[in-house]
């Protein structure tokens, strides 16, 4: 297939090699363990699975990891361990050579630096994109020369796909929104056999502040009452949607037109005469998010064309920064109201602005990576769920199996108290003093025998974690407990939180991603590979997955909102599984709730 180079923009090609037997022979070589590491992160870091890891070193699934401990590691794709020699013993880094780490759930950049023996400046010298914190699943360079970055003038055109010239006008100041201010509630009818708990549930919010807006539900709620509720929250139907794969929908022959807005900023980098291409790149974090996430659209642009999908594509820079953009001049110069879709821009003030200008049209805007709130539009559609929409299905998940929920919560944790006191009035909460000390007593007489009993841990601080795993496994054998995290902790990669406790107690915990072993994804990860030498980070993937979904939804025989409405869908990392607010525009829920299991893999929980 012949590519025809036709304007700007920018990509990323590096110059990592990469292969891999068709039938690999076993070989043999040691890993010693440091300070901190993990099974998961050895057994990624070499690129083989946790059981063959397991398989080859047998302590390893019953007492952890100790640091100085030499592990056999198998090379990819070993099949079963047999009589083997040690063939490449393990060497101290070799500082010319180019090594990758890729980051993984939990870790820090002490752990991290003190893995490879180097101080965090030096990992923050060779990674300048992290010094504003890390982001799971991107590549490290540990030692050895980055590869460089070619920023050429041009980019790829594949057929339909369009890719519009750069607009060189002033950046635009966000105007104020307030127009657009919607009312404080809305009416809501109660339908039949809707109850104070379901509406709660329905509405996000807790029974005492939704009786406090509607005094009536005080004497019960009956059927056809008209109520207010919250504006700002959305209606979760009690109705699972279908999840499909929306290829098999797709029926559409009528070429659509889809636009992406990304932050190049192009215009800023032709004017900067300090520094040149490759050292801004190596400087400006938020341009490289940019370009991977631009990466892994390309892939799906390219997947698309391959499936027969008959979409016309546009990329434009949108020029943001937190405070502006050039959104509102492309949307008029370009006649963006007549597209089908616009995924971005990153920023939710500007996919705000966006929404707001492309409303009356109804042209659905999708804000790609923004967590915010933001204003309320009937054509917006938040792909990113809430914190709060986290913690919402890990409790819905739990409650579904008909749990037994108990809560310890460090005295510290104060919002996450806060947020079970307000919205999960059924859990338990088992108190710790100030000291630290668990009431193992009032812990044992809250366990069920006959319901699984989930334990919320809400602390950062290895003892107490320590103390109140010890306090389940004492109570593991006779009863059925899991042990269950509401936010991201640290603490428990610590090699003093033995792995073998959180998998006999299947940890579980929400995540907006996961692992995929699928066909699917793997033929995305080689193929983003193949065209850029270098393996997928989050935002590539995530470039990849809400620019397919978005493709394969307009490629449907119905509108972009029914498809919404009727279909949730799973891509290569993220589910896309959206509500609709009752104050206009969707939100996405798709949350994977995960556990740890006893053979060391993790899975989607049961």
């Amino acid at each position: 297939m012949k590519y025809l180079i036709i304007t700007f923009m920018l990509f990323l090609s590096c110059n990592l090699g990469f292969s891999q037997d068709k039938k690999p022979k076993l070989t043999i070589k040691n890993h010693t363990v440091l300070e901190k590491e993990t099974v998961y992160g050895v057994a990624k870091l070499y690129g083989i699975t946790v059981q063959d890891l397991v398989i080859f070193n047998p302590s390893v699934a019953e007492l952890g990891f100790k640091p100085g401990q030499i592990l056999k590691i198998p090379n990819k794709g070993a099949a079963k361990p047999i009589d083997f020699k040690i063939a490449n013993p393990e060497k101290p880094i070799d500082k010319t050579k180019t090594v990758l780490h890729e980051v993984l759930p939990k870790e820090t950049k002490y752990a991290i630096a003190k893995k490879y023996n180097i101080t965090i400046q030096e990992l923050e010298k060779l990674n300048p994109e992290i010094v504003g914190g890390l982001q799971i699943g991107s590549k490290l360079y540990i030692s050895g020369k980055r590869p460089k970055i070619v920023v050429p003038k041009v980019i790829t055109k594949i057929d339909s796909v369009k890719i519009s010239k750069e607009i060189k006008k002033e950046i635009v100041n966000v105007k104020d929104l307030s127009k657009s201010k919607p009312a404080e509630y809305a009416d809501y009818k109660i339908k039949s056999k809707e109850t104070l708990y379901s509406l709660s549930k329905m509405f996000s919010i807790s029974q005492e502040n939704l009786i406090s807006i509607n005094p009536e539900l005080a004497n019960g709620v009956q059927e056809s009452m008209t109520i207010k509720v919250p504006i700002a929250t959305s209606i979760k139907t009690e109705t699972k949607k279908e999840k499909s794969d929306l290829l098999k929908y797709s029926k559409n022959t009528t070429k659509k037109q889809l636009a992406i807005l990304l932050p190049f900023n192009i215009s800023k980098m032709e004017g900067d005469t300090i520094n040149n291409q490759e050292k801004r790149l190596k400087k400006d974090g938020f341009l490289n998010m940019t370009l991977d996430f631009y990466a892994g659209a390309l892939i799906a642009i390219d997947s698309a064309k391959t499936l027969g999908l008959n979409i016309s594509i546009k990329f434009l820079d949108s020029q943001e920064t937190k405070t502006s953009s050039n959104v509102e001049n492309l949307i008029i110069d370009n006649n963006l109201k007549k597209y089908d879709a616009l995924i971005g821009p990153f920023y939710k003030i500007h996919s705000d602005k966006a929404a707001q200008m492309l409303e009356e049209n109804n042209v659905p805007v999708i804000s790609p990576l923004s967590k915010d709130a933001g204003k309320s539009f009937k054509n917006l559609y938040a792909s990113m769920p809430s914190s709060e929409f986290i913690k919402d299905e890990m409790f819905d998940f739990m409650n579904q199996n008909k749990g037994n929920i108990i809560a310890i919560i460090d005295p510290k944790k104060t919002a996450i108290k806060q947020y079970i006191n307000d919205n999960q009035k059924g859990t338990k909460i088992i108190n710790i003093d100030i000291n630290g000390s668990l009431d193992t007593d009032n812990l044992k007489n809250s366990i069920f025998k006959d319901k699984i009993n989930y334990v919320i841990l809400a602390s950062e601080k290895t003892g107490m974690i320590l103390s109140v795993t010890n306090a389940l496994l004492n109570l593991y054998k006779e009863n059925d407990i899991r042990l269950v995290i509401l936010e991201n902790n640290e603490t428990l990669d610590f090699e003093e939180i033995p792995l073998a406790r959180l998998t006999k107690l299947k940890m579980t915990y929400p995540s907006l991603s996961r692992d995929n072993n699928s066909e699917n994804a793997k033929i995305f990860e080689n193929s983003f590979k193949r065209k850029n030498k270098i393996f997928p980070n989050q935002y590539a993937t995530r470039g990849f997955d809400i620019t397919f979904d978005t493709m394969t939804r307009l490629s449907q025989d119905k509108t972009f909102e029914q498809t919404i409405n009727e279909l949730a869908s799973e891509q290569v990392e993220s589910k896309f599984d959206y509500f609709k607010k009752v104050s206009g525009g969707y939100v996405n829920r798709g949350v994977f709730i995960l556990q740890y299991n006893q053979d060391l893999t993790i899975s989607e929980a049961e």
